[in-house]
């Protein structure tokens, strides 16, 4: 058996029968846990992988737990005496500082290993659809990228060890060196700079799991930390060196060690610059989120006709260009097998391809951006409001299908919800959609005398606080009369907007508390029962999220009537045993024979679930029911189907599966293990 083989078999063994071995473990898989757990909720309806967000929770806990694992390697030896007898043997230091280095590693892997298991064993119980397009070589990449980390860090915690006769010392130098000093300088240098994680964005320790685990390896930053890993091994050898040679004839050797330590850290540094300026970059599609686009852009696609040119005008240097540029391809061959348009990519760096850019200048392009053009139409997408898949297909929506001059109108004086509020509180977010998706927008006065225009679609009635006075409610109900379309958004039962007009419209708004209903945080209601209706049979199998919805049933209006005169009522969403969502319908029947246009409308019992503060932190169906609800108003075919984008991360949890996935994650099991490690090592102190 070789010496390298002989130390790391002896490093593990006494690592296994440490208990700082055993805590530290424990505390990294109870930490990692924790922060996996706030990952997934926070994660909702962002565009990230379970690897990358597993990935990310795994990593900052990763130096601390390399420097406790390797805190005793060397210390230890030098505080028991047995250093002496060890470097009286005929084996070269590196030897020793490489079988030590690997058995550190081994452990540590062995520990994100054991967090990996737990974490997917624990999803597969609480929430299986978070791993239902999960692929293993997403996992296996996501973990590679926690092993290229900790080999760096195993290496540094060994060369500490090997500079500090006592173990505490050196677990501490080490996580002051890996953890407190870079995260503390970075968060200096954003808290001085004006423009903070604008400018300079995320650490890029943090940055560099994200980018490795979603399938962007920077080669010049995996040379990197191969790189530093060797000069981190060549220093613990010189130090190990030096402790063999001590003694007070060994001064100028402790000189020439210092000094080559010296000199290794400044090539380290440098070779660091080269490799951040030159840093291409490997594409692996290891993402399975990403491998197909959704039903509702497939529909899309497979709509648009002739040759559409999609051209990103970014720099190739730009992180999120290759992320771009790999939603680009999906669309090109997408819309290739459902038989769409032709779509022709174009790449036009600013810095190099200058003709190409001057060109979208004069256009009044600007940089950063996504341009559609189909024949004399053009659409420019600012990169900075975050494209994806959604925001691409509306846009090929709009510029291949012909223009449409309809307009959505939204009711004001009574405090409404906003669509030109760009708060939490606002609606700008849906409105903009809405506008991809050939709608206008305009405000609507009922108080005034101007009559309802004739390009209306629809009239929407966003969570009115006052009551609408009866002038306003008669000349709504003679829009309504002549064929008009309403959404109305409720804020409560009792008052507000057009509340009491609604029982001759056939629904009867209740406040009555919900039984046996799932929520998220305690207030909202999780809603995954839809009747048998156009604007939500696409939505089979998803979930909206409504807050403090109001529950609503059929008025006697609706009950009674006949021929041309009676009002329909259809229940299109349920929570429990009440009815959240409704629609109603007069001279429906009737219309083909008489060529009139049937009244709709459709009352929704919340007044906030589409304001920009839930569609930004909620991955569900809201924003689809929406535009469902607006095209079945306006006599358009309803392409929401409640199928998240293929980028969008959804668990599906509630709030007690949130709390069961915590508890279980970050307590039961890890505590588990660590009492079937610390029972393992009190067996082996028994039996020595």
């Amino acid at each position: 058996m070789g010496p390298v083989r002989v130390t790391f078999g002896r490093t593990v063994g006494r690592a296994r029968s440490l208990f700082s071995t055993v805590f530290a473990v424990g505390g990294y898989l109870s930490c990692s846990a924790l922060l996996f757990a706030f990952g997934l909720e926070s994660a909702e309806g962002c565009r990230l992988s379970l690897p990358v967000i597993w990935a990310a929770a795994a990593a900052p806990a990763l130096p601390v737990l390399a420097a406790l694992l390797a805190m005793e390697v060397w210390s230890g030896e030098r505080q028991s005496g047995r250093i002496d007898l060890l470097l009286s043997a005929a084996v070269r230091e590196r030897d020793y500082v490489l079988g030590k280095f690997l058995g550190v590693l081994a452990m540590l892997l062995a520990a994100v290993g054991a967090f990996l298991a737990l974490s997917l064993a624990l999803l597969r119980c609480l929430s299986p659809g978070a791993l239902a397009t999960v692929r293993m070589d997403a996992l296996a990449l996501a973990y590679l990228t926690l092993a290229v980390q900790g080999m760096l860090w195993s290496a540094v915690a060994v060369a500490f060890s090997a500079a500090f006769r006592h173990a505490a010392c050196a677990a501490c130098a080490t996580v002051f060196a890996l953890v407190l000093v870079p995260r503390g300088l970075w968060r200096g240098w954003m808290s001085w700079s004006a423009s903070g994680r604008e400018r300079f964005g995320e650490l890029p320790l943090d940055a560099q799991v994200v980018d490795f685990a979603s399938g962007i390896v920077p080669m010049g930053t995996l040379a990197l930390y191969f790189l530093l890993t060797g000069v981190a091994l060549f220093v613990a050898t010189k130090l190990v060196t030096a402790i063999r040679f001590g003694g007070r004839g060994a001064r100028s050797l402790r000189l020439s060690t210092g000094l080559t330590v010296a000199l290794a850290v400044g090539f380290a540094l440098l070779a660091a610059f080269a490799f951040m300026r030159v840093n291409p970059a490997l594409d692996i599609p290891v993402d399975g989120r990403r491998a197909g686009l959704s039903a509702r852009t497939r529909s899309i696609l497979s709509e648009s006709s002739g040759v559409l040119t999609v051209t990103a005008f970014q720099s190739r240097k730009d992180p999120s260009a290759r992320a771009v540029g790999r939603l680009l391809r999906a669309f090109q061959r997408t819309s290739a097998s459902v038989g769409g348009a032709r779509i022709e990519l174009r790449f036009v760096d600013p810095r190099w391809d200058i003709a190409s850019s001057e060109r979208l200048v004069r256009r009044g392009v600007d940089e950063n951006s996504l341009v559609f053009e189909q024949g004399p139409r053009m659409v420019s997408l600012p990169l900075a409001e975050g494209v994806g898949e959604r925001l691409c297909a509306a846009t090929i929506r709009r510029i291949s299908a012909p223009p449409r001059r309809r307009s959505v109108y939204w009711t004001v004086g009574h405090g409404e919800n906003r669509f030109d509020d760009y708060g939490a509180f606002g609606m700008s977010d849906i409105a903009r959609d809405l506008f991809r998706e050939g709608f206008g927008h305009a405000t609507l006065d009922l108080a005034g005398e101007r009559p309802i225009p004739g390009d209306c679609a629809l009239v929407v009635v966003a969570g009115a606080r006052d009551d609408f006075s009866r002038a306003e409610i008669g000349r709504l109900n003679a829009y309504l009369h002549a064929g008009g379309r309403a959404l109305v958004l409720l804020r409560s039962a009792k008052a507000g907007g057009i509340v009491s007009a609604l029982p001759s419209w056939g629904l009867r708004p209740q406040e009555v508390p919900l039984k046996d209903v799932r929520t998220l945080s305690g207030t909202d209601v999780i809603v995954t029962e839809f009747g048998d209706h156009p604007i939500a049979a696409p939505l089979k199998g998803s979930r909206i999220i409504l807050d403090r919805p109001v529950a609503l049933s059929p008025s006697a209006v609706a009950e009674g009537g006949a021929g041309v005169d009676s009002i329909g009522y259809s229940p299109v969403a349920e929570a429990g045993a009440a009815t959240v969502v409704a629609a109603v319908e007069q001279g429906g029947g009737a219309g083909d024979d008489l060529a009139l246009r049937p009244m709709r409308m459709v009352v929704i019992g919340d007044a906030g679930f589409v304001v920009n503060g839930q569609l930004a932190v909620r991955a569900c169906a809201n924003r689809d029911f929406f535009l469902n609800c607006v095209a079945y108003l306006s006599g358009s075919e309803a392409h929401g189907s409640g199928e998240e984008e293929a980028d969008t991360f959804a668990t599906g949890l509630d709030r007690d599966g949130r709390f069961r996935l915590t508890v279980w994650s970050a307590l039961v099991l890890p505590s588990a293990v660590s009492l079937l490690m610390l029972a393992a090592v009190v067996g082996r102190r028994r039996r020595r």
